[in-house]
């Protein structure tokens, strides 16, 4: 597989009926796109894809969204799901660019290698021309799955204090503007609006355009515009996880790839009342 973090749909469809090549549809929308992934799935998937429902395969004893699952936990799950070691794995979303990155993230956190990203997602899929398939998926038999959690690419909320208190690593925070500076109401109860003192405002939005990454160029003016310093250290975060991988993505492509992504991100840090917050634009 290609050492690029993408492959394209003209290689995809070449490569579909591979022995090791398993196709996941990562699909996985806000309360607010309005967006069913499930009935999506069910409607139209690349023929022989395995659904991944994000929420089901994190943990689910967590009071917090889409935190790691304990590596026993997960591998078990990936074993029910007939993704084993050896496989060579290609997630999509169908956005072109949201989830996906998410789960390629966990999954090469859980000691995967050969993990890449449809270019496009299931948009350009489509807009090739490829061919899809409705149900429920076909059932694959249980692979072995191995879990060696990579505990560095992890980072927890104390990690994230040292790092704000010593300037080890700066903190990009992929959420929307207003989210960040607390003009607008966190959509998860409990939750505080506004940033982690120190950190920069980058949102997953301004990295992509038409469900693809930017090119190179634009993903570094896009960097410095919010202040990033590519020659230091960076942990990603955003509401819980997830577009915090967009970001951790295109800092990869630049060939700078972060030191960790905080998994707890805002909904964990907004929560608790001990950590400090700021409201208004970085400073």
């Amino acid at each position: 597989m290609a050492t690029s973090p993408f492959v394209t749909p003209d290689w995809l469809y070449q490569h579909l009926s591979a022995p090791d090549i398993v196709v996941l549809d990562a699909s996985w929308y806000l309360p607010a796109q309005g967006r069913d992934a499930k009935a999506e799935y069910r409607a139209a998937h690349i023929p022989g894809a395995i659904r991944f429902d994000l929420d089901a395969m994190s943990d689910t004893e967590s009071p917090l969204p889409h935190m790691l699952a304990r590596p026993e936990v997960f591998a078990s799950k990936m074993r029910a799901l007939g993704v084993g070691d050896g496989a060579q794995v290609v997630v999509y979303d169908g956005m072109g660019l949201f989830s996906a990155p998410r789960v390629r993230w966990m999954l090469r956190t859980y000691g995967m290698r050969d993990v890449v990203l449809l270019e496009g997602g299931l948009p350009a899929w489509l807009a090739a021309g490829y061919p899809t398939e409705e149900g429920e998926g076909r059932p694959r038999d249980r692979r072995h799955f191995t879990a060696r959690l990579d505990g560095s690419a992890v980072a927890d909320a104390d990690d994230v204090a040292r790092a704000l208190a010593d300037g080890g690593a700066q903190l990009v925070d992929a959420r929307s503007g207003p989210r960040f500076r607390g003009e607008e109401a966190e959509p998860r109860p409990g939750v505080r609006p506004g940033h982690m003192p120190g950190a920069k405002n980058l949102h997953y939005a301004a990295l992509q355009a038409n469900g693809r990454l930017r090119d190179e160029t634009s993903l570094r003016a896009a960097m410095a515009e919010a202040g990033v310093d590519l020659d230091q250290p960076v942990i990603t975060t955003c509401g819980s996880g997830v577009t915090a991988a967009i970001v951790s993505l295109a800092l990869e492509t630049l060939g700078r790839p972060p030191r960790a992504l905080y998994d707890g991100s805002w909904s964990e840090w907004g929560s608790d009342q001990q950590r400090p917050v700021e409201t208004g634009p970085t400073r």
